[in-house]
């Protein structure tokens, strides 16, 4: 039985954190500063603080840079923690929202709209993203449930690659036949382009409490990672603590997906790294998780902006570059975590 964070490990939780959080509004602040128009830390500063104060370069950090990175921010977090939840309650060290079939259902939802409803506001597509990636991880776990087999790491793998691929199927079939192929691809493509504050404050609540919960609920989850009958005997109602963290992954990939598009990977590489410093009690693990997916997002998006510029690199594939080969090195182990 592997065991969790020591109590060493949890004294310098506070300090790992503090000292996470640093760096991210570094990588923050450096994310606004970078582009290709130059501004201050001045007019940053003016920008967040003194809503009275306009000019050009303060315009270009409220609407453009602060609602972009921010959405950034909110997308690592949420595919992060969302990722760490699903090896934690499967103890499947490759399960992520993009690998198992989340992330692709939601973006099937995101086609279907587009084709039905093409005058549907943010909201309808959020809420439609939310049923489509509960619809592709009812898919995977039917699969399983289906021909009666055990949750290993390979077969949920399998099982998930087979859903998502009929998933982005179904969705390129549609934008096809309805001729919305440039409208999907403006989403799936996982760029941060033109996230407006309006968009944020709707997802943002929604994330920000998936997080919430799912930290709540973080030793109930450390306790049936390691195992699911020793949950059971220390009293733990594992159905009810599955469900609703079920529900907290289907909203934090619903909302990502709806932002963004279909991204991969980032739920797998964060979980992995953030344990080889935290040790496996997600006590620790989601926090910093969450703190981690943001940074790691923030920068894969400044890095998309500054590579090819003043044309942009497509966010989705500089994580897929990062992801594939990190997700082939797990592989390799045999599942096992880099800790």
């Amino acid at each position: 039985m592997k065991k969790s964070a020591s109590p060493n490990v949890l004294r310098s939780f506070p300090v790992k954190l503090l000292a996470s959080i640093i760096l991210l509004l570094a990588v923050f602040v450096g994310a606004i500063l970078m582009g290709a128009k130059s501004v201050s830390l001045s007019d940053i500063w003016l920008a967040v603080t003194n809503p009275s104060v306009s000019n050009d370069d303060i315009s270009v950090i409220r609407e453009l840079r602060l609602p972009r990175e921010i959405g950034a921010l909110l997308v690592g977090a949420a595919l992060a923690v969302s990722g760490a939840i699903m090896q934690g309650l499967t103890r499947n060290p490759l399960a992520d929202p993009g690998l198992l079939g989340i992330t692709a259902g939601a973006n099937a939802a995101l086609a279907v709209v587009f084709a039905f409803l093409p005058a549907a506001g943010y909201f309808s597509v959020m809420v439609a993203c939310f049923i489509g990636a509960a619809v592709g991880v009812m898919f995977v776990f039917g699969i399983l449930a289906l021909r009666g087999k055990t949750l290993s790491p390979l077969r949920m793998v399998l099982a998930g690659a087979a859903v998502s691929a009929l998933l982005t199927a179904l969705a390129e079939a549609i934008s096809l036949e309805f001729k919305i192929s440039k409208s999907v691809s403006m989403w799936t493509s996982g760029g941060l382009i033109g996230t407006t504050w309006g968009q944020l404050m709707i997802i943002a609540p929604i994330i920000l409490a998936g997080i919430l919960v799912a930290v709540l609920l973080s030793r109930q989850l450390t306790i049936m990672s390691l195992n699911e009958s020793t949950a059971v005997g220390l009293g733990l109602n594992t159905g009810w603590i599955k469900l609703v963290l079920c529900i907290v992954v289907t909203l934090l990939a619903g909302a990502a997906v709806s932002l963004v598009g279909n991204l991969a990977f980032v739920g797998l590489m964060i979980p992995h790294l953030v344990r080889v410093f935290t040790g496996t009690d997600y006590r620790t693990v989601l926090p910093l998780s969450a703190i981690f997916g943001a940074m790691f997002m923030v920068g894969a998006d400044t890095l998309g902006r500054m590579l090819n510029a003043p044309l942009e690199t497509p966010v989705a594939a500089i994580v897929a570059v990062l992801g594939l080969p990190f997700f082939l090195f797990i592989v390799r182990k045999g599942g096992k975590s880099l800790s």
